[in-house]
C-alpha cells in the first residue's frame, strides 16, 4: 500500500523546491546552464563551424556546442587527433589509476533506472569498520593509492559521521580519497574534508529537469536544484576538486553532454582554484531498464563527447570506467581520458580475494580487469600508469 501511495503522481513533492534541511546558496549557475542548454539547437551547426572550432587554441561554449553536434560526427577522426594532442600537452603520457569502494547500498530514493532503488529486491548491506579496513588493506596491497568511496543515498543508512570515519580510515592507506555519496550541505562537506576527503563527484544524471522529474519519484534526490549545486557547496566546504557527469542515455545525450561541460566551465570560472573532473558514463543494464525508454549512445558518439570535453576543458581530468569494454577504454585512453578504474567491484565489499561481496551491485560492469592487468595494459600502450599525483607536505 505504501509503495502504491508514493508512486501516485499526486503524492510527489515538487522536484524544484528545496526541502527544509537543504542549504540554499547564492548562485545562478543552474539558471545559466539550463538557459544555454535549452537554447542549444545542434541541428544548426555546419561542418565549417566544427572546422573553425578545431582551429582555435581556446574554445568558446559555442565551439563546444559545434563539436557535440551531428555535423562533427564525419570529422571525428580529425577531432580525436586534436584531442590527443591537447591531452599530451597537458598530461603527457600519464594515466591515473583508482578503484571505487562501495561501503553501503542502502538508499532512500526511488530512481527508476538504478539498481539501488529502495523498492528493488536486492541484498542490502553496510560494511562495519573492521570490514572496511580489511577492504582498504586488500586494495592497498595492489599498489593503488587512490580510492573513490561510494554509498547508496541514505542518510539513515550511511550518515555523515559514518562516511567521515570511513574517510579517516582510508587516509591510513591512500593518498587521494574521493567521495560519490548523497549531496550534502557545505558544512558537512567541510567536515568530510577535515576527515580526509579530497574531492566530491556528483552525477546530475540529466540536466533536463522535466525528464529528471519522471525518473526520480521520491527521496532527497528528487530535488533537482539541490543536486545541481552540490559541487559548488563542496568547493565552499573546502574540497580541492569536484567531478561532474550526466548519465548519457537518460535523455538527449548532446544536450546533457553540453550542460555537463558548461556547468564545469562556469564553476571553474567562478572558483579558479578548484580542480575539475569529468566522468562519461553511459546507461548500463539494471533492474527496470525497460521502463525508462533509454536513448542509446553508441561508442562513436561517446568518443565524440569525450573529445569535445577535452578540447573545451583542456585541464580537466576525464575518467573512463568499467561501464565500458576494455577495447573501448584503451582506445579512449590513447586519445583523451586521463583516469581509469581497475580491480573494480560494484558490490558492497568484494575486493578481498576469495570473498563474496556482502551486498548486491548497483550495475553490471563490462570489464573486471585486475589492477595488475590494467597497469600492464597501460604500459603496453606506451603510457605511464600513475597511482598518485598528489603529495601532502
Amino acid at each position: 500500500m505504501e509503495k502504491i501511495k508514493e508512486l501516485d503522481p499526486k503524492n510527489r513533492i515538487d522536484h524544484m523546491t528545496y526541502l527544509p534541511d537543504m542549504e540554499v546558496i547564492d548562485s545562478d549557475l543552474d539558471k545559466r546552464v539550463v538557459k544555454a542548454m535549452n537554447e542549444y539547437d545542434y541541428t544548426l551547426f555546419t561542418e565549417n563551424d566544427v572546422l573553425a572550432a578545431l582551429e582555435k587554441d581556446v574554445l568558446s561554449p559555442r565551439d563546444f556546442q559545434a563539436l557535440l553536434s551531428p555535423a562533427a560526427e564525419p570529422l571525428l577522426e580529425q577531432i580525436a587527433r586534436r584531442a590527443q594532442r591537447e591531452t599530451r600537452k597537458h598530461f603527457g603520457n600519464s594515466v591515473m589509476m583508482f578503484t571505487p569502494v562501495y561501503i553501503a547500498n542502502y538508499c532512500e530514493n526511488l530512481c527508476v533506472y538504478c539498481g539501488f532503488n529502495r523498492h528493488n529486491k536486492i541484498r542490502r548491506a553496510k560494511l562495519d569498520f573492521d570490514e572496511m579496513e580489511r577492504e582498504f588493506e586488500a586494495i592497498a596491497k595492489t599498489g593503488l593509492q587512490e580510492v573513490l568511496i561510494l554509498t547508496g543515498e541514505s542518510r539513515k543508512g550511511s550518515d555523515v559521521r559514518y562516511i567521515g570515519e570511513a574517510c579517516g580510515l582510508a587516509r591510513k592507506y591512500f593518498k587521494v580519497i574521493g567521495l560519490e555519496v548523497y549531496p550534502m550541505n557545505s558544512d558537512e562537506y567541510k567536515y568530510l574534508h577535515e576527515c580526509g576527503a579530497d574531492y566530491v563527484t556528483v552525477f546530475q544524471e540529466t540536466y533536463n529537469s522535466d525528464k529528471y522529474e519522471t525518473l526520480h519519484l521520491a527521496g532527497h534526490k528528487r530535488i533537482w536544484p539541490y543536486r545541481f549545486n552540490a559541487q559548488e557547496r563542496a568547493v565552499l566546504g573546502g574540497m580541492r576538486g569536484v567531478g561532474f557527469a550526466a548519465l548519457l542515455g537518460l535523455d538527449d545525450f548532446r544536450k546533457d553532454g553540453f550542460a555537463t561541460g558548461y556547468h564545469a566551465y562556469l564553476l571553474q570560472q567562478k572558483y579558479p582554484h578548484a580542480e575539475i573532473a569529468i566522468s562519461c558514463p553511459r546507461l548500463r543494464p539494471i533492474i527496470n531498464n525497460d521502463k525508462i525508454n533509454p536513448k542509446d549512445v553508441h561508442e562513436r558518439q561517446l568518443l565524440q563527447v569525450i573529445c569535445a570535453y577535452r578540447l573545451f576543458l583542456p585541464f580537466a581530468s576525464i575518467t573512463i570506467s568499467t561501464r565500458e569494454s576494455n577495447v573501448f577504454r584503451k582506445h579512449v585512453i590513447s586519445i583523451a581520458a586521463t583516469k581509469i578504474s581497475a580491480g573494480v567491484s560494484t558490490g558492497i565489499g568484494g575486493h578481498i580475494e576469495g570473498e563474496e561481496a556482502k551486498g548486491d551491485a548497483q550495475f553490471k560492469i563490462n570489464d573486471g580487469a585486475s589492477v595488475d592487468d590494467v597497469y600492464r595494459e597501460i604500459e603496453e600502450m606506451g603510457m605511464q600508469p600513475v597511482m598518485s599525483d598528489y603529495i601532502y607536505v
